[in-house]
């Protein structure tokens, strides 16, 4: 069955690259000179170098092998999807130009002045006919350059605003149970930095200085930190050693931590001065700081176990839940958590991707409430995949506790 999948999924992206090349390539070049042939070469090798990126992270390839193609390979992903959206919208562009009246030209200048060499029944390229070869041709060219334009533009902004570092958001949320003490108590939720062959040391520095300004009381990095071992990328987190917070940082695993190591990576960020929750509770002035691993874990055995991380606490005290997904919010409610912290969608990161996020998380990004429990969503401070984001923005959010008994 997965033979069978594999070769239908191989067989729809032949078949949509093939698509885009009649689109952008065939219809637009006349003849086969250089400008077809440059055209063409690009869609053999910016897939090739797509699934390359792909197989290369996937593999665990040498880390020099996964930064060669990262850049080109996942670039081109995006800028695929953005060509595609941009062509079938020119769909119901092309129709229309080519009914278009065409500006009058040297035909029309002998017909108004009746010249015997008028022959009306040949069609001439000034002639608004759907059948004109030239027509044809001139909407395949401001079409298909329209589209090129636009998934370029909106792939190049997307990854400025990665490159460029998460913007901080500011949410309130009101808490029952907590004490009047710790009204105004701040968390900073960090999730999804995805360290890797793209997004390094520099990033990871980017992504410190950030948090740091915040002069947060407590910093969450609730998973996904990394797309690899900690031999290729423990230089690229060494800045979060400098994370600071008057009560420290803390840290739950996310699904890609199981696919870099897990173990080898709990133990570098307690290292790098972090705190790992793993099922574990901690408890503060005001309220409780619960964390559970992510559900990836399940199949080493290590995923989450709520009854070790919630149970026995004392249910008077306010509690605040560090889970990866937002889909583990159900077993919060059963539990009677406060708050629960997640990354793990990125908002979809890559428009219409939140449509299928929705599909598969509770809540996609912000924040929502399941009966008496609240549950927060990051976007993510970074990027899997493609170092772009396209109505997803990247965020650093600072969480601030209210008490109703303020």
């Amino acid at each position: 069955m997965f033979i069978v999948f594999a070769l239908l999924a191989l067989a729809v992206v032949v078949g949509l690259y093939r698509y885009l090349w009649c689109r952008l390539v065939r219809d637009t070049t006349a003849g086969g000179g250089w400008a077809r042939r440059t055209g063409t070469a690009a869609f053999v090798v910016g897939p090739v170098l797509m699934f390359a990126a792909l197989f290369a992270e996937v593999g665990h390839a040498p880390f020099a092998l996964q930064r060669t193609l990262a850049w080109p390979g996942f670039l081109w992903m995006a800028l695929s999807l953005y060509l595609l959206l941009a062509v079938v919208a020119g769909e119901v562009l092309r129709p229309l130009l080519r009914r278009a009246p065409a500006r009058p030209g040297r035909g029309a200048g002998n017909r108004a002045t009746g010249s015997r060499e008028e022959r009306p029944s040949q069609p001439t390229e000034t002639t608004p006919s759907n059948t004109n070869p030239t027509r044809r041709l001139v909407v395949s060219r401001y079409v298909g350059g329209a589209a090129a334009t636009a998934a370029v533009a909106t792939v190049g902004y997307g990854t400025y605003g990665v490159l460029r570092g998460p913007r901080v958001k500011r949410v309130t949320v009101p808490l029952a149970k907590l004490p009047r003490a710790a009204h105004g108590y701040r968390i900073a939720v960090v999730s999804d930095i995805h360290l890797g062959p793209i997004l390094g040391r520099g990033f990871a520095q980017r992504v410190v200085d950030t948090v740091n300004a915040t002069q947060p009381d407590l910093i969450a990095v609730v998973g996904d930190l990394v797309d690899g071992s900690v031999r290729d990328l423990g230089p690229a987190a060494a800045p979060l050693a400098r994370l600071s917070a008057r009560h420290g940082a803390y840290f739950v695993t996310g699904n890609h931590e199981y696919f870099s190591g897990a173990a080898q990576w709990v133990e570098e960020v307690r290292r790098l001065g972090l705190r790992p929750l793993e099922n574990a509770r901690t408890e503060l002035a005001g309220f409780d700081l619960a964390g559970v691993n992510d559900i990836a874990g399940e199949s080493t055995g290590q995923g989450p176990d709520f009854d070790r991380a919630l149970g026995g606490r004392d249910p008077a005290r306010a509690c605040v839940l560090l889970a990866h997904q937002p889909v583990q919010i159900h077993e919060a409610v059963r539990r009677h958590v406060d708050l629960q912290l997640s990354g793990h969608t990125h908002g979809g990161q890559l428009w219409p991707g939140n449509l299928v996020a929705a599909a598969a998380n509770p809540t996609v990004a912000g924040l929502d409430r399941y009966g008496d429990t609240q549950l927060y969503v990051s976007r993510g401070a970074g990027a899997w995949g493609p170092p772009t984001r396209v109505w997803a923005p990247s965020d650093i959010t600072v969480i601030e506790l209210a008490s109703k008994r303020a």
